[in-house]
Order: structure tokens, then C-alpha cells, then sequence
């Protein structure tokens, strides 16, 4: 938990509760912040295995998936590969669209870029978003030209990165995957100024429906998509994908994330908890699929 990403302070909620349900549990369990010891000391005090609620680069990007596949300790969730992929927005959409999985259109972004004809393409508004970030930090919401190259400018801050997104006007859902089966859909219904990084974790502004109230075909069908998305990424144990509903019935993929959060706003587990699952079950069903490779 906690880390040196952007998302340190989600990962310390999340692994303070994780830690929790651990302990509740009877399992011996402590903190271990990579950002404050050597990650060397988890084979020296022999740790037997390894619970990652880290967020963002160096925790959720195959970073400390490979450390620890050095030092052969098993751990929890998707492997190298997954991660450093599903922490890429761009590499994950060009696996995506070779699949034929529904994915927003984009362009990559630079700074001389030609902000007109990006606009042009992708049509207005549009969405900003750092390329190796999560819980939409450095996300922007552009409606006029004159607003791209601010947007783009402040992304790249976070990440040099960055990309431009279709805009699709829908309900916003997302799909966990636990052990190769999709938990119930939650819809995220956000305020007018978006499911932002502060709406996520710290207002209650946010309104979740879970079960999503959907005819059960298309339930299935966004769920079946999610999972395939997951697995053609090489994603395994669990994680969670959001997509985009529109009006039409047609749905978009927008991103996976190999390490969602576990704090009390979060996703995974209320969706655990509408499949019948306690917090402390899920986080011991999560801790049970730790493995190398």
C-alpha cells in the first residue's frame, strides 16, 4: 500500500481496509510501503505472499509484479504483461480494436499538435486524459478548440503521454471480475461536473445503482464483453472495467483497471456485495488467487 504514484493516498485507504479485513480474519498480515522500505525486506522477514492495493504507476503498471516475481513471491492479481498494458489507455484500446471490442475513437496528442483538426475528428466535446493514470487525474472535458491545448498541457504534466478521446454521451457503468466471473453491473450516476478524482473518493455526490437496473440481455451482453476485454488483455484474478452506455443501446469500453480501489466508495465491493459477498470474503478470495507468473 501506498507507494510513489499520484494515487498514494487512495492506495493508503484502500490497504488500511484490506489490512483491516485481513486481520479480521485471522490472517497475519502488515503494511508494507514500497515508497518507505526496500522491497528486498519482504523475502528477508519472509512474507509468504504479497496483497497489492497499489494504485497507479509503479503499483498497478507490472512494476512491482516483476520485483516480485524476482524475488518469487507470489501475489495478487493480473501478472506483468496485464498490468503494464492495462496501465496503458493507448496500448489497451489498439488490443481492443484488433479484437473488435467497442472502444471510443482517439488521437494521441503532442504539443504542436493541430488542435482544430483534432477536434474536427473527434468531434466536440471531447475528453483529455493522461495515458498511464487513474482515478481520473489529469481527465479534462473539452467543449470548445480553445480549450484543448490547455487541457493537453495540463495532462501532460501527469504523463508525456496523452490522449484524446470521442466523447460519448451515455450512462456510465462498471464490471468487476472476480475468478473469471462478472459480478453485478454498478451504473454511476455523477453530478454535473463529472465522476471526478474528488467525487470518487471524498463527497457523497455520486449516486451508484447496484444491481443496474438493465433489461438482462444486455446486462449479459455488457458483462460477456467486459470479460472478454479482460481476458484478451491477459488480465487475471480480478479486476474492473468501465464502459459507456448510449441512448441506442450500443456500448463503449473505455478502460481497465487491474488494481480498483477498495476504499468505502468503492466499486469492487459493492458489487461483491450485491453477489452476496462480505468485504472480508472478497478481499480473502482475492488474497486465495495470489500466484507467480
Amino acid at each position: 500500500m501506498g507507494g510513489r504514484s499520484a494515487e498514494r493516498d487512495i492506495s493508503l485507504l484502500s490497504g488500511a481496509a484490506v489490512l483491516a479485513a485481513l486481520v479480521r480474519q485471522g490472517v497475519d498480515a502488515s503494511a508494507f510501503d514500497p515508497a518507505a522500505r526496500e522491497l528486498a525486506e519482504l523475502r528477508r522477514d519472509g512474507y509468504a505472499r504479497v496483497f497489492i492495493a497499489l494504485h497507479g504507476r509503479y503499483g498497478e503498471d507490472g512494476t512491482v509484479q516483476g520485483a516480485l516475481e524476482s524475488l518469487g513471491l507470489p501475489y495478487t492479481g493480473s501478472g506483468v504483461m496485464a498490468s503494464a498494458i492495462a496501465m496503458d489507455k493507448w496500448r489497451t484500446k489498439m488490443i481492443w480494436q484488433a479484437c473488435g471490442l467497442p472502444t471510443p475513437r482517439y488521437r494521441m496528442l503532442e504539443a504542436k499538435a493541430d488542435w482544430t483538426a483534432v477536434c474536427q475528428d473527434l468531434g466536440l466535446p471531447l475528453i483529455v486524459k493522461p495515458v498511464r493514470e487513474g482515478s481520473s487525474l489529469g481527465l479534462a472535458k473539452v467543449r470548445r478548440v480553445a480549450e484543448l491545448e490547455a487541457a493537453y498541457r495540463a495532462a501532460a504534466q501527469l504523463d508525456p503521454l496523452v490522449m484524446a478521446e470521442e466523447f460519448i454521451a451515455g450512462d456510465e457503468f462498471t464490471v468487476a471480475v472476480l475468478d473469471e466471473r462478472v459480478l453485478p453491473l454498478v451504473r454511476i450516476v455523477a453530478p454535473e461536473d463529472g465522476y471526478d478524482y474528488q467525487n470518487k473518493y471524498f463527497t457523497d455526490a455520486v449516486r451508484y445503482d447496484c444491481p443496474a437496473v438493465l433489461p438482462a440481455p444486455l446486462a449479459e451482453a455488457m458483462g460477456a464483453t467486459m470479460l472478454e476485454a479482460f481476458r484478451v488483455l491477459g488480465c487475471r484474478g480480478w479486476g474492473r472495467g468501465d464502459l459507456i452506455l448510449r441512448a441506442d443501446g450500443r456500448y463503449f469500453l473505455l478502460e481497465m483497471n487491474t488494481v480498483p480501489g477498495m476504499t468505502d466508495h468503492s466499486l469492487v465491493p459493492m458489487a461483491a456485495r450485491a453477489a452476496g459477498m462480505s468485504f472480508d470474503q472478497l478481499v480473502l478470495t482475492i488474497l486465495a488467487g495470489a500466484r507467480l507468473g
